[in-house]
């Protein structure tokens, strides 16, 4: 058990250097259900902390979430995702890359406020850093590479799951002042609301 531990701490050191919170938050975490794609399943048994994370080495926006040990929000921000709030305290976007929805309740709305206006600083961060690199690949590109119709790979691959510190959560909020979301209530219907690459088949 030791060695394990010493493993983690290496590699959360790691990605630390690399990339970095720049905002963090406390919430229930949520997915929807895979079989009905309208329910929520919580993914964690109490609120945690819950995380932007910004890759300088990539460019790139992530939002981080650890349950333990466990990683229950990996999420790679992008140009075409969609924070949606559904309630005063509840919100939620669909991954794609994922082929889920997450979905969170906030202690208030306040909370839920913020969370939200951060998904769309970066969003629209994560779209400039996207057309500036499709734009440095177009210049550095020759004409053969052009005429052939070679794709542009997205740099907005998620490679690895990263930590965060629980001590790094802002603001504090304690268990007695965050009540269980009840995300049964604002579960929009998963097909009606998102719809997912083509390559991806929801029923």
């Amino acid at each position: 058990m030791v060695w394990k531990y010493q493993a983690c701490q290496r590699i959360h050191a790691f990605f630390k250097k690399r990339e970095q919170p720049i905002f963090s938050t406390r919430a229930h975490v949520f997915q929807i259900d895979p079989n009905t794609k309208k329910n929520w399943v919580p993914t964690s048994k109490h609120a945690v902390t819950v995380s932007y994370f910004y890759d300088s080495t990539r460019n790139v926006y992530r939002i981080i979430s650890l349950d333990g040990s466990k990683a229950i929000i990996n999420s790679t921000i992008t140009p075409n995702m969609t924070f949606t709030k559904t309630s005063q305290k509840f919100g939620q976007w669909a991954d794609s890359r994922a082929n889920t929805v997450y979905g969170l309740g906030f202690s208030s709305e306040h909370h839920l406020s913020k969370f939200a206006e951060k998904f769309q600083e970066f969003k629209e961060a994560a779209r400039l850093a996207k057309e500036k690199s499709q734009e440095k690949m177009e210049l550095t590109s020759t004409p053969s590479q052009e005429s052939a119709g070679g794709d542009i790979q997205s740099p907005l691959t998620p490679e690895s799951i990263n930590g965060t510190d629980d001590e790094r959560a802002t603001p504090e909020v304690t268990q007695n002042s965050e009540p269980r979301a009840e995300p049964t209530q604002n579960a929009l219907p998963f097909t009606h609301r998102y719809r997912f690459h083509s390559h991806i088949l929801i029923k």
